[in-house]
């Protein structure tokens, strides 16, 4: 019976966005958004979830995309392209990119404002408590973060495998 009850309740996803691509965050928010991780789906209905994202602030492109993608957007008046990179983005609004990212994986269709609405973006890890109160699970990070060189004890710096040893006499600059 609890069971069922939790199949048809709204539940409260919680997402830890620091140091993962905003791509699998939004597949993650956006199949949670729809509906489609529970057994009931239906295209039709509107069964989708809450979905809390902290720490937008700190999300990280591969490569040199915060120079290199480009958001477009169009005012509807001549002259009026507007093109902006996603560090210009990323500065002026840290939860816009996650944002855009989650709005365009939903399907184009009339219930993707409701299913917006249920998206909920923090830039740190400060939640407020009404939303604190509600969290029913929280998801795990797509992607693994590595470790930092400071992180590592001293044993498992020297533990691990040299690829050369220099000699005695060389002098590092």
């Amino acid at each position: 019976m609890s069971s069922q009850w939790a199949t048809f309740a709204r539940s409260w996803f919680l997402i830890d966005a620091r140091m993962q691509p905003p791509g699998k965050i939004a597949v993650m928010c956006s199949v949670r958004l729809q509906g489609k991780h529970k057994p009931i789906y239906h295209s039709l209905s509107d069964c989708g979830d809450h979905v809390v994202v902290i720490n937008t602030r700190h999300i990280a492109f591969s490569g040199n995309k915060w120079e290199q993608k480009v958001y477009s957007s169009h005012t509807g008046y001549p002259g009026g392209f507007k093109q902006v990179t996603a560090a210009m983005l990323h500065q002026k609004d840290p939860k816009a990119i996650v944002k855009l990212a989650v709005y365009g994986m939903l399907p184009k269709n009339l219930a993707r404002r409701t299913m917006m609405q249920r998206l909920h973006l923090f830039p740190d890890d400060e939640l407020p408590d009404d939303i604190r109160a509600n969290l029913t699970e929280e998801l795990p990070q797509p992607r693994e973060i590595p470790r930092k060189l400071s992180e590592y004890t001293q044993e498992e710096i020297d533990a691990f495998p040299r690829l050369w040893t220099p000699p005695e006499d060389y002098k590092m600059k």
